[in-house]
């Protein structure tokens, strides 16, 4: 079903007229109605300026923001780059259930993503990396706590914390050094015993393999990113923001020094020219492809996640913290009466084939830590691509052209960096300097 555009004109206006007086209010087009997407019109539209959204799908956050773990996690955010990956990654070559696997490919752009990935391993690079990410984390999920009390959003969200367990000895003993490094950069990583874990977590009581270990984080969150991004977009709506639904995008058209107009289709305009004053892309994995024809090249290349939703049948034995399985990459978050458990990253180009290895990787792990209260016949599996860079940074700022800017490359973090990014393109935007200490993109 076609979603509606809930406007409320009255309020709408109201809002512009109170707010338009503070600053310049401008024509702002913001590609791309995922969590990313619409998070930026919220404080664009915040700001007072006329938004218009331009999506695909037939709705906010069909894609990557449709069905992921639902974690936001910024104390558990380290860059995938760091020494010990490239080991990691060799190790799990041809491995189709594997945690992070590279199908190689005769592309060009994976490769050099690959290469410039491996120049982020480096110690050194990885430390500043996991510096930027925890203070965009810290901010943006303050951000997004800032949004829920403002608007009352609901998005089956929990509070208790993300717990990280083990099964393997080695691996949590592994897990104690890196605790101690998260508590240096300010975040409350707490080393926990087997007993601990199954106080925090009864559920985890029943696994098949006996927990040894976690590492927990009381102040991270979870919830629905998709549930989030609707009930978001709706509040957007009644402030004035225009979604165009069902409208793909062709390109984004320079004039001059300047890139100020976007060309669309849609069944019921056909081709039109949109104009504005300023451009927000933000369509993940897909914006390196809007943005070459440009001459701008972003160090962007789709992750493929997979994730199942499983109905919860007797809620005494399922897991109401979020959880992470750090020994095969997966999270768990309880979303009301249904258990999302989403992980694994294949690099395998834009192909969005759901394989049968993996789905079926989700649900035995599953099965083996929580083999009571969940309808494992009944999950329903999903995969998207999440818009990766080496480092794990996105790219947040204006490009050469100056009408034109970023918002996008979040990888796995949109849904923990979504709040903080678009608060932070809005200022940008108003020539104002953000609140968090991080590297924006400056004439890419």
């Amino acid at each position: 079903m076609k979603r509606q555009n809930p406007l409320r004109g009255k309020a709408a206006a109201r809002h512009n007229s109170r707010i338009s007086m503070g600053g310049e209010k401008m024509k702002v087009i913001v590609l791309g109605a995922g969590v990313i997407g619409v998070t930026t019109a919220w404080f664009l539209a915040q700001e007072g300026h006329d938004v218009t959204v331009i999506e695909r799908a037939q709705e906010p956050a069909r894609e990557t923001s449709y069905a992921n773990g639902g974690q936001v996690s910024v104390c558990h955010a380290e860059p995938w780059a760091n020494p010990k990956a490239p080991w990691k990654t060799l190790q799990w070559l041809g491995e189709e259930d594997a945690p992070l696997l590279f199908r190689l490919k005769l592309d060009w752009n994976q490769w050099r993503w690959g290469l410039r990935f491996l120049q982020q391993c480096t110690k050194a690079k990885a430390k500043s990396n996991l510096q930027n990410l925890v203070r965009l984390g810290l901010y943006s999920r303050d951000t997004l706590q800032a949004v829920r009390a403002q608007t009352g959003v609901i998005y089956d969200q929990r509070t208790e914390g993300i717990l990280h367990y083990y099964t393997d000895p080695a691996e949590y003993e592994a897990a104690i050094p890196a605790a101690a490094l998260m508590r240096e950069v300010g975040l409350d990583r707490q080393v926990k015993t087997a007993e601990e874990c199954i106080q925090i977590e009864p559920a985890l009581a029943q696994s098949r393999y006996p927990i040894v270990g976690g590492t927990y984080t009381p102040s991270d969150e979870s919830g629905d990113a998709r549930l989030f991004t609707n009930e978001l977009a709706d509040r957007c709506a009644a402030m004035g923001v225009q979604f165009r639904y069902d409208c793909a995008i062709e390109a984004l058209l320079r004039e001059g020094d300047d890139v100020k107009a976007v060309r669309v289709r849609s069944e019921e305009e056909g081709v039109e020219v949109l104009h504005a004053d300023q451009i927000v892309v933000c369509l993940g994995s897909y914006s390196p492809l809007y943005l070459q024809p440009l001459g701008i090249t972003l160090d962007i290349y789709p992750a493929k996640g997979y994730s199942a939703t499983i109905p919860v049948t007797d809620p005494e034995f399922a897991p109401t913290v979020s959880l992470t399985d750090d020994g095969y990459k997966l999270v768990f978050s309880r979303l009301g009466d249904r258990l999302r458990v989403a992980g694994t990253a294949e690099f395998n180009g834009y192909n969005l084939d759901l394989n049968e290895i993996r789905c079926k990787a989700l649900i035995n792990r599953t099965s083996q830590i929580f083999p009571q209260g969940m309808d494992y016949e009944r999950a329903e599996f999903w995969t998207g691509l999440r818009p990766a860079t080496p480092g794990n940074l996105p790219y947040i700022g204006q490009t050469r052209y100056p009408s034109l800017w970023l918002n996008t490359g979040h990888g796995t973090l949109g849904w923990t960096e979504c709040c903080g990014s678009a608060k932070a393109i809005a200022d940008l935007i108003a020539k104002r300097k953000p609140e968090v200490d991080y590297p924006f993109v400056v004439g890419i």
